[in-house]
């Protein structure tokens, strides 16, 4: 193997592991008051479909380190190496595309979580109904901006896959007028809204945990492929 070939394979395996440590560390610092707080029998009781409020809680936690590994994984070959169209030329993006939707539909799950822990955490009516309908608005603003004016390929990561992708326009219409960031901001607010509306301790713990993990992933991978995309003015 030559120099230019190793100093090559290093340079890939750096930028396809680029903060990926710490994302390791922050992801930890935030399972440690999850399993903490999973301790208590509000955020595990109950049960639907024969399924045990504890079994739909650790899916719905599992179900997002899976999904942003899977992100993570996927981006940065293709970015750094294009090795996802190498193998499917013609179908790289859907293919990434459609795992990413299963893994997507899988923070559902939020819901029978929810369902099955019903009643665990008495809320006041405006906590339960303003908020959750204040949630449901901006995240349905954000919905509505994604795909009038963001586009949902590009939301899901086609710049990882298009090689002009550095030459596109940050989009400033819509909600993305106030925050480039809309999609970590607002995007994830409905998964409060079963937690609310049932009063379920379990399904607001997990959507605390998935909420703030959605910005792990921000900070440890999208931030710096964008910055590796666009160039160091971007995010």
């Amino acid at each position: 193997m030559t120099d230019n070939a190793t100093s090559a394979d290093a340079t890939f395996y750096e930028r396809l592991f680029e903060r990926q440590a710490l994302h390791v560390v922050l992801l930890v610092l935030l399972l440690v008051p999850v399993v903490w707080l999973a301790r208590e029998p509000a955020v595990t009781a109950g049960e639907l479909w024969g399924i045990s409020g504890t079994a739909w809680f650790w899916v719905v936690i599992v179900s997002a380190i899976v999904h942003q590994v899977y992100v993570w994984l996927c981006w940065r070959l293709q970015l750094h190496a294009g090795l996802i169209t190498d193998v499917f030329p013609q179908l790289g993006f859907e293919i990434f595309k459609v795992g990413f939707m299963i893994f997507g539909l899988s923070r559902w799950l939020i819901i029978p979580l929810a369902v099955a822990n019903m009643g665990t955490l008495p809320l006041h009516g405006i906590l339960q109904w303003g908020v959750s309908g204040l949630f449901l608005l901006l995240s349905g603003y954000l919905g509505y901006s994604v795909r009038r004016y963001f586009g949902v390929d590009r939301a899901i990561g086609l710049d990882h896959f298009d090689p002009d992708a550095h030459t596109w326009s940050f989009v400033e219409e819509g909600i993305f007028r106030y925050t480039s960031n809309g999609m970590y901001v607002f995007g994830f607010l409905f998964l409060w809204v079963p937690g609310l509306m049932l009063e379920s301790a379990g399904a607001l713990l997990a959507a605390a945990f998935h909420h703030a993990y959605i910005w792990v992933h921000y900070y440890c991978t999208e931030k710096v492929d964008m910055e590796y995309i666009y160039g160091s003015s971007s995010g």
